[in-house]
């Protein structure tokens, strides 16, 4: 079946979503398993000895790129081995690699693909990166920004307002965001407000491990980082950090192994003692939110983008400083791909009507003007309606029923299926039931 495809090519990781064309109704998206962990695939491009390029794992830090799609439009290449490649390059790559996945998958190529970008990316950044990912056989593709991909995620998913806020928080960047859409129209970006500066996902990682080296004192902090034993030791470390920062969502409290030689030592964290250790950090991000809506206007609903927007204290603290319903989804971090997929199916298809109103029931007030014959106001009086005309009569034939049979003889007129499927014929009963 013909479909579309949406990609999302993040910092950290790249996740994709196809809509399927020609469907009545509402559209149904999909996320695309691309074999990495949530679904997505690592963000990291490694150039092999034969020149060939490897995504999705890294390998030598001279021969892998990673972070190229926050580059894209910088003056500087980005150095694999000894080739010198710009960060738009190998973004279109990347994108190429995620369409060829999906159309081994589906038997056959999107019909169109949609690509995310920032919401402060200029003309000149968009112009560079369309004619990178034309360059690799993707003609005509359409870019959306990152928030109005959220909004067409919600909207599609039947969310409402008319002016929507877009608070988004991945692993590495903050962005917020400003958005009026409203069913019937076009999507316009009303401003926003990168957070280049603002700590994100990873910086959450790194405050929980803090932590860690603060309860174990010079038991960790004494490693000679030299050591390759304990540059793995702290690479699982960190590993495990994260995934407690992402347990610590659902969770009371975790329990964070360290893989020490002498034996394995625990370091218990609360969901409280976390909060403490993120608060700032969190602050910091929604009071760029607040700055954003005052100085544009007052948003009808705030979407809550990225996975960090699961952490409780987000959602907690965005809604004590803004006035407005607040949206989340069970998975944030796939929102602004599946809008990027709706968006290809606009494009493909043309946008959606406005649906017709849920409002179908006559119980309502008399004066209402929707109401084509208000109730009580017709002025008609009894003399104004004509008798009914009389019922013609009915003939009434008895049925001729057949004879009364019991369960029992019922069942004997079956021919139940025998063992390994053949069917045989039961034996004929003449005698009466017993």
């Amino acid at each position: 079946m013909p479909y579309v495809l949406g990609v999302d090519v993040g910092t950290t990781r790249t996740a994709a979503a196809i809509c399927r064309l020609a469907r009545v109704g509402r559209p149904d998206v999909e996320v695309v398993g691309l074999g990495g962990p949530g679904g997505g695939v690592s963000s990291t491009l490694r150039i092999t000895p034969e020149g060939d390029y490897v995504v999705g794992d890294p390998g030598d830090p001279l021969l892998t790129a990673s972070g190229f799609a926050r580059r894209v439009g910088d003056d500087v290449p980005i150095l694999l081995g000894q080739m010198w490649v710009a960060p738009e390059d190998l973004t279109a790559l990347m994108v190429m690699y995620v369409a060829a996945q999906v159309a081994e998958r589906e038997g056959e190529q999107a019909a169109h693909v949609a690509v995310t970008h920032p919401a402060d990316w200029g003309q000149h950044r968009k112009d560079l990166l369309a004619q990178a990912l034309r360059q690799v056989g993707i003609e005509r593709p359409t870019l959306v920004a990152e928030p109005i991909a959220a909004v067409e995620n919600h909207l599609a998913a039947g969310g409402g307002g008319e002016v929507q806020a877009v608070f988004s928080m991945g692993s590495h960047a903050f962005e917020a965001s400003l958005v009026r859409r409203s069913l019937g129209s076009a999507a316009e970006l009303l401003g926003a407000n990168e957070g280049h500066d603002h700590p994100a996902g990873v910086d959450f990682d790194d405050l929980v491990l803090g932590h860690v080296r603060s309860e174990l004192g010079r038991d960790l902090t004494g490693l000679d980082p030299a050591d390759p034993w304990v540059t793995q030791l702290l690479a699982r470390l960190r590993f495990d950090c994260e995934a407690a920062k992402r347990a610590l969502s659902g969770m009371p409290e975790v329990t964070i192994p360290v893989h020490l030689e002498e034996g394995t030592r625990e370091v218990r964290l609360t969901r409280p003692r976390f909060e403490d250790l993120i608060r700032p950090a969190v602050d910091l991000a929604v009071d760029t939110l607040v700055r954003t809506t005052t100085a544009l206007e007052a948003p009808d609903v705030v979407l809550l983008v990225g996975g960090s927007a699961r952490i409780p204290l987000v959602a907690d603290l965005v809604s004590g400083a803004v006035r407005a319903r607040l949206a989340i989804e069970a998975a944030p971090e796939t929102s602004v791909v599946k809008g990027a997929a709706l968006v290809a199916r606009q494009a493909v298809e043309g946008p959606d009507a406005e649906p017709e109103p849920r409002e179908t029931s006559v119980l309502r007030r008399f004066d209402d003007p929707s109401l084509r014959f208000p109730v009580g106001e017709l002025g008609l009086s009894d003399e104004d309606f004509a008798a009914p005309p009389p019922r013609p009569s009915v003939d009434i034939t008895p049925l001729d029923l057949p004879e009364r049979r019991s369960v029992k003889r019922v069942v004997r007129g079956l021919k139940p299926a025998g063992a390994g499927g053949s069917r045989r014929s039961a034996p004929a009963h003449d005698e009466d039931d017993r």
